[in-house]
């Protein structure tokens, strides 16, 4: 390498100029002199400062303040402190800047951030009332910034605001910036060229090789070879980029087609002038003003050419624009360009306007410092072929070559090319063919786009001896055309790119080339980065040396803005509040965004375990106090206020709803928090600061005015009731009367108090007193309507609570609404008058059996009030619907009870079914008996509203009979789903209720009866006599013995009354539907043991539509319990057997019955179990599927074994009569040692030890036991967690609420599926209200509020449309 001097010096970057460098700086002041006494001697340095600091000398003298001796230094003395009096500031100072700048104005507006009265303040309150900060910042306090405005930042969302200051938008802090000139993963070099010392070939040699106007290159040519004095070489673009940068009071020459944004209009220019760079102090001459640049981006302002000096592109790089240009153009919409304007020259009008190269230009706001770069200038040889080169000699390296010794020697070759052709005058073809030149380059198809794109030509020649071959010729360089001129400038330019690149390469892969003696190459490379990084402020030792700061390494994520801070790889927490008031002060618009971004960097730390500093997180809280919030308050806010489809304004939020929709959203919310005596006041402030929110986001000014009304002008309910005088719970007639009364006292309050009794009108949500307010009259109570869409509620007509909400869930079911809505209107008489032969009655089987013409008739006459009370659910504009007592009989009592009853009571069996006798009974379950012979409509208590909603009758005095308690029994016996589920079948051995008394249809109906009272002797004791004159519905109520019954009543009936015994259609129609909808099919397999019993397996199919979960220990969810029912020992021929069940198929609609009723085998009597089992929204059920992965069912199974054991071990430790054993241990131990009376010579010191000991092993144990439990289920769960194909989703839940399993009150959920599935409604009777989800899923332990039947339908298969109701009157028939 020649280490001569280079033909182009490295570039230095522009020194700041200043009005005052001419002056000389003053002369160190000596410690001798300073000290006025000899001090300690100090080490010998060779530079002043250290390696990590540097002294910068001041560009002007400090200012001088009065007279002083001819010492360069003032002796230190002792200040007495004494009241600072008004003496004018001196001149140097001005005195209407308190950030320590002369003046903080943009865009000539004087701003008011430092008046007379905006003294420093330490109140504790954010502001005073004057406007000053709670604290300074300074040095210690805060970020250096001048520049900020507090009325501006208190008012960000202003427009009117913003466009008196007239900010230049975001900007970006120095080392951002330098990421942003280039990639700062790549390095930029300043190429200085050195002149080669070549001699030109002989002129004698053969065809004419050296031109006759040879001329090697000068050194302006080589030194015009750069692109600019100012453009630095990029080895991974092959390219050049062109940055400057400079302290001026001039801006750069800007194009005339740039237009500022009138958004991101320049810095001020006055304001600028002030400071000629803000890093450096001798450069600020007050003391330092910012802690760092805040640059502005404006692209493609500044015109190339009009650079100093100016920046052009070569012929042949022009060139090359016009036919990417010309590319471009082939994009353009033709179509849409008018026919006028293709007339003529109609192309040229289309291309756009020709412009030089223009570039980015970047403003500091705060000081003269300005910087302009361009996009790449991309070299000669685009870059993707010198890899491509790169890449193919290192794949294939030359014989005798490594890898990287091929690339080199590649590259030197085609130097040694242009070297030849420029310097050397040689314009002989190269033949391609040549051994040397296939061992240094080769010929493939990036070769020769590399010599293409050089100039030279490609042609076949044919060699003396006759022979064809191909080679290259270089372009002509003959300096005497333009033509050879510009070849002469493309072929040195690409001398200088790939030599640069060529010595680039060989400086990373020294090691590899020690080997290697490399050709000489003519150019230096020297790094620019420092360099301007240092002209921009964005080095190291401007910001991390110079304050003795620490470089952080956090990395938070790509949510932080790129705008705002440093980069994301590196950046220092002490730039970062200067950052984010920098952003604010700039661009105030986006002062919520910026919040955003530092206070998720402060999370960030936090998340990363270290610690803020403290000015961080005072700052954080600094702007907390000043109603700072984040995009994440403004979301929150958002919903405080209602918004969103599952919320409770059902409509999502966009930024044009109309103000005053958001003025009533407001007050709704105020509402809402008035009457909430509990978290009232917090809700109160979270809806004000959520309006407020709101407003700014929108910079609506009419809000803010709202807000700032109400805050100082509204009353609250609490001060309501201090204007009136009266307390809280003074109820809403007292209320009014006291009104009427304190008007007449002080009428010059009126309205005052008006608004104070509106007040509590709204927190009260009374209707009574609005309408008071409105009409003067007091209305009486009111009772408000519900709305059109919300379902109906259905009133008790007796202890009917789990009827109702049977009645209900069977209401949601679409398809069984719509089948049963066409028999509403029969009537009683076309069902009598209906005939069916024996034949008919053998075209169907239900429940395995046939029906008789009495079921038939029940059943059709059921399904026809059903359908009466479905179009009433529909179409009531009442709360609640009261079901028909026919409906509550044919549903509670089955038609085996029925018969029973009468055969009962007539002494003759009423079950042999002709046409005759149907046509005789058909008074019987026709019409019923005057329901008022009792108090209650059922013949039992009477529902007393104030009571808890529990049917149950605690009067000791009025004992219930064993045939009232079954109306209302909890599940003790649920039947069977391995069984038929027909009510006949069932009822065979439930029918011995021990309460054996005639019907109401004798006693009550006939005339006979009634007249048999006159003889009292004759008569049967007077609690008979009573149960005679009772409606016919107690005894017939009597005679359910549990819900599930009830249930199987009900779906029995539904069958029959669709099936069609005409035999006139298809009797599938709609027969098979309540099977389509319960019923699937299951698999049991029954294994005896081969060890007690001969009995081989048996397997056999059934059709189910509940499945039991056996509820009778804790800490099981819904999987567990039916595992249980799927693997069970059953007793089985004096032994036990296994009984494996699976499914076969699975119904749209899967009914868990949870059998919540235990026997207790001490006390001989059944008790309800309260345990919590737990179930979600979702349950799959492939586990339990006969076709499942067999492997899976076996490893499932040892799980579950294993599981079940640990889980008994557990409950014997912890839930036996016993338990706990540490507490009976501790007992005993004691008891033994301190026994005086009797020796015990067991007792000795090993006895002890074990009774103390075994407390720890039990401990220990249980502990263990849990950890495996834990572990097993896990396990087990991960194991099935892919298998979620046959998916359910939870539509309905039954709630018992009692603790007795003989009687208690029934509710139920149901999910509003399908628009709304994460709503529910929770049907209570009568009322019907909306239930949150955690409600319907909340852990039950401790509450006698448990789910006893669980609805999952099919997902996807549309079963399930819970709301059906008319939306408007119009749709009513009825109007």
């Amino acid at each position: 390498m020649d280490h001569s001097d280079p033909a182009r010096r490295l570039p230095s970057p522009p020194q700041p100029t200043s009005s005052a460098s001419a002056s000389k700086a003053p002369s160190t002041v000596s410690p001798s002199s300073f000290y006025a006494s000899k001090p300690p001697p100090l080490p010998s340095r060779k530079n002043v400062g250290s390696s990590h600091t540097k002294v910068v000398q001041p560009g002007t003298p400090p200012p001088v303040y009065g007279s002083m001796d001819a010492s360069p230094f003032r002796e230190p003395q002792l200040v007495e402190e004494t009241p600072i009096t008004n003496d004018p500031i001196p001149g140097l100072l001005p005195a209407d800047d308190a950030w320590g700048q002369a003046d903080s104005s943009w865009a000539g507006t004087q701003a008011t951030w430092g008046t007379s009265t905006d003294t420093w303040s330490t109140d504790a309150t954010p502001w005073d009332s004057t406007g000053t900060w709670t604290q300074p910042y300074g040095a210690s306090q805060g970020p250096i910034i001048d520049g900020r405005d507090k009325s501006e930042e208190d008012h960000w969302w202003d427009a009117s605001v913003r466009d008196i200051h007239k900010r230049p938008g975001p900007g970006v802090l120095p080392p951002y910036l330098a990421d942003l000139l280039h990639n700062p993963d790549h390095s930029l070099f300043s190429v200085s060229v050195n002149q080669p010392d070549f001699k030109p070939l002989a002129s004698s040699q053969e065809s004419g090789e050296v031109c006759q106007s040879f001329q090697p290159p000068s050194v302006d040519d080589l030194n015009y070879s750069i692109p600019h004095p100012n453009a630095y070489y990029c080895r991974k673009h092959n390219g050049w980029v062109l940055l400057q940068w400079k302290s001026s009071m001039i801006m750069p020459p800007l194009a005339k087609s740039f237009v500022p944004d009138p958004e991101t209009p320049f810095p001020d220019l006055a304001r600028r002038k002030r400071m000629t760079s803000c890093v450096g102090g001798g450069e600020q001459h007050f003391g330092q003003a910012n802690l760092s640049h805040h640059f502005h981006r404006y692209e493609k302002a500044v015109d190339a050419l009009k650079l100093d000096p100016a920046f052009r592109r070569s012929e042949w790089e022009m060139s090359v624009q016009k036919k990417q240009k010309r590319r471009k153009v082939t994009s353009l919409d033709l179509d849409a360009i008018s026919l006028h304007r293709m007339e003529g020259n109609a192309m040229e009008d289309v291309l756009p306007e020709e412009e030089d190269d223009l570039l980015d230009l970047y403003v500091c706001c705060q000081c003269s410092l300005y910087c302009i770069v361009s996009e790449v200038i991309p070299g000669v040889i685009p870059v993707k072929y010198i890899e491509e080169f790169t890449r193919e000699r290192w794949d294939n390296p030359a014989i005798g070559r490594n890898k990287e010794e091929s690339v080199v020697s590649g590259l030197e070759t085609f130097l040694l090319v242009v070297e030849n052709k420029l310097w050397k005058g040689q314009h002989r073809g190269i033949t391609i063919s040549r051994p040397v030149f296939q061992r240094k380059i080769g010929w493939t198809p990036v070769v020769r786009c590399i010599f293409e794109h050089l100039g030279f030509i490609y042609a076949e020649t044919v060699t003396p001896a006759g022979e064809r071959d191909t080679s290259i010729t270089p372009p002509i360089t003959d300096p005497s055309t333009l033509e050879g001129r510009q070849n002469g400038r493309k072929l040195l330019r690409f001398w200088v790119e790939t030599s640069a690149w060529l010595l680039d390469y060989q400086r990373r892969y020294a090691n590899a080339l020690k080997q290697y003696t490399c050709a000489r190459v003519w150019v230096k490379l020297d790094p620019v980065r420092e360099m301007y990084q240092m002209g921009i402020g964005a080095h190291p030792d401007q910001t991390i040396r110079a304050l003795g700061l620490t470089p952080m390494t956090y990395s938070p994520g790509a949510s932080i803005s790129s705008m705002i801070y440093s980069t994301l790889k590196r950046w220092y927490l002490e730039l970062l509040a200067f950052a984010y008031l920098a952003q604010c002060r700039c661009d105030p618009k986006q002062t919520p965004h910026y919040f955003t971004q530092f206070y998720s960097v402060i999370q960030a730390i936090q998340q990363y375990g270290d610690l803020p500093s403290q000015e961080l997180q005072n700052l954080v809280l600094q702007e907390r106090t000043r109603n700072r919030y984040t995009d994440d308050d403004r979301l929150g806010a958002i919903r405080v206020l209602g918004f969103g489809k599952d919320n409770l304004l059902r409509v999502d939020y966009e930024d044009d709803i109309d103000e005053d929709f958001l003025v009533g959203a407001w007050k709704d919310c105020l509402k809402r928090a008035w009457r909430d005596p509990k978290d009232g006041a917090q809700r109160l402030r979270d809806a004000n600061d959520a309006f407020r929110i709101v407003a700014e986001s929108r910079g609506s000014v009419n809000l803010q005015k709202v807000l700032e009304d109400f805050l100082r002008d509204s009353i609250d309910p609490s001060r309501a009731y201090t204007i009136l005088e009266i307390p809280p719970e003074t109820d809403d007639a007292m209320l009014m009367t006291v009104f009427m009364l304190r008007l007449d006292e002080q009428p010059q309050q009126a309205e005052r108090m008006k608004e104070a009794l509106l007040t509590l009108a709204e927190a009260r949500d009374s209707c009574r007193l609005r309408t008071f307010l409105e009409t003067g009259q007091d209305p009486g109570e009111i009772v408000p309507a519900m709305r059109l869409d919300f379902p109906r509620g259905l009133n008790q007509l007796g202890n009917t609570c789990y009827l109702n909400s049977l009645l209900q869930y069977f209401y949601t079911i679409k398809e069984l609404r719509d089948a049963v809505a066409p028999l509403a209107k029969m009537s009683v008489k076309a069902l009598e008058d209906e005939k069916y032969s024996d034949d008919d009655l053998k075209r169907h089987r239900v429940g395995g059996r046939l029906v008789t013409r009495r079921e038939i008739f029940r059943s059709k006459k059921f399904v026809s009030q059903l359908a009466n009370l479905f179009w009433n659910l529909e179409h009531a504009e009442e709360v609640a619907v009261t079901p028909t007592m026919d409906l509550a009989k044919l549903a509670l009592v089955t038609s085996r009870d029925e018969e029973d009853d009468e055969a009962e009571s007539r002494g003759t069996d009423s079950s042999n079914d002709t046409d005759a006798t149907l046509v005789d009974d058909s008074q019987s379950p026709g019409r019923l008996a005057n329901a008022d012979a009792s108090d209650s409509v059922l013949g039992k208590r009477a529902r007393d509203d104030n009571a808890m909603d529990v049917d149950e009758d605690a009067s000791p005095k009025s004992p219930m009979s064993d045939s009232e308690k079954n109306g209302y029994v909890m599940v003790s016996h649920p039947s069977s789903p391995r069984r038929s589920k027909s009510p006949r079948l069932d009822s065979a051995g439930s029918s011995n209720s021990s309460s054996k008394s005639t019907s109401s249809k004798q006693a009550g109906a006939k005339e006979p009866v009634q007249q048999g009272d006159d003889d009292v002797p004759a008569q049967p004791p007077l609690p008979e006599r009573k149960t005679q004159t009772t409606s016919d519905s107690v005894m017939l109520f009597g005679k359910q013995h549990d819900v599930s019954e009830c249930m199987d009543n009900c779906m029995f009936q539904i069958e029959i009354a669709l099936l069609n015994f005409s035999g006139l259609s298809d009797p599938q129609e709609k027969g098979s539907l309540v099977k389509r909808l319960f019923y699937g099919k299951l698999r049991q397999r029954l294994t005896p043991d081969q060890r007690k019993s001969r009995a081989s397996v048996t397997e056999k199919q059934d059709l189910f539509s509940h499945l039991p979960v056996n509820v009778s220990d804790s800490g099981i969810d819904i999987y567990d319990g039916l595992s249980r029912y799927f693997d069970d020992l059953v007793d089985y021929e004096g032994g036990k057997a296994r009984m494996e069940v699976s499914l076969v198929e699975l119904p749209p609609l899967m009914q868990i019955q949870l059998q919540r009723v235990q026997f207790n085998r001490e006390t001989l009597q059944p008790y309800k179990s309260q345990a919590y089992v737990k179930f979600g929204k979702t349950i799959y059920m492939d586990r339990f599927l006969d076709s499942a992965d067999p492997h899976k069912k076996a490893k499932s199974k040892r799980i579950q074994t294993t599981l079940i054991a640990r889980r008994e071990r557990l409950r014997l430790l912890t839930e036996h009569k016993h338990a706990p054993f540490g507490p009976c241990l501790d007992s005993t131990l004691n008891f033994l040692t301190k026994q005086e009376n009797v020796v015990l010579p067991q007792l000795d010191d090993e006895l002890v030890a074990q009774l103390n000991n075994e407390q720890q092993v039990i401990q220990s144990e249980v502990e263990g036991l849990r950890e495996d439990i834990v572990r097993l289920k896990e396990e087990l769960e991960d194991l099935w967690k892919d298998d979620t194909t046959f998916a359910y989703e939870l539509t309905s839940v039954f709630i018992h609420r009692g603790s007795s399993p003989s009687f208690g009150h029934y509710f139920f959920y149901s999910r509003n599926l399908p628009d709304k599935p994460d709503e529910w409604f929770k049907y209570n009777d009568s009322t019907v209200t909306e239930g949150p989800k955690d409600e319907v899923l909340a852990d039950t332990t401790g509450s006698n509020a448990n789910p006893y039947l669980l609805v999952f339908a099919r997902k996807g298969s549309d079963v399930v449309h819970t709301v059906k109701r008319i939306t408007s009157l119009a749709e009513d028939p009825k109007t």
